[in-house]
């Protein structure tokens, strides 16, 4: 990537990259003394209101269960055939479990994609998982500028 120059990504643009769901790494800020913690983690967005969601597990053990209301940043990046995009959003996780059914931020979760990756020791149904969405403080993205 030596010599790349970036401009921003156009919100049109943006909202092609990340579709209606892919594959990114969530960090949550923790103690000023320890780094970050970041997961590579599958997401939906939808563009129409311009959130991510994600569904997350909690294994017994799991540091998220001490991170998860902490201020988060999410980033997503590929090479496309149009050069490098990354996109950055900020902000803190919504819990779904805990907004009424019938809410914008539960019904949006409908027209997301978030893709299943087998990454466990043990079959996914044993598995808990909760729904999170991310309404972002900030939502910028950046592409490679052709030489």
């Amino acid at each position: 990537m030596d010599g790349l120059r970036w401009v921003q990504l156009p919100t049109d643009e943006r909202d092609e990259f990340l579709g209606t769901g892919g594959i990114g790494v969530l960090s949550f800020s923790t103690e000023l003394a320890e780094p970050p913690a970041s997961l590579p983690v599958s997401y939906g967005y939808n563009a129409d209101a311009g959130t991510l969601y994600f569904r997350l597990s909690f294994p017994p053990g799991t540091r998220k269960t001490d991170v998860v209301d902490d201020p988060v940043s999410f980033v997503s990046f590929d090479r496309t055939a149009d050069g490098w995009r990354s996109v950055v959003a900020t902000g803190h996780l919504d819990e779904l479990a805990d907004i009424p059914y019938d809410s914008e931020a539960v019904q949006g979760m409908w027209a997301v994609d978030i893709p299943t990756v087998d990454i466990f020791d043990r079959p996914r149904e044993e598995i808990s998982f909760q729904d999170f969405r991310l309404d972002p403080e900030t939502l910028t993205g950046r592409k490679e500028v052709p030489p």
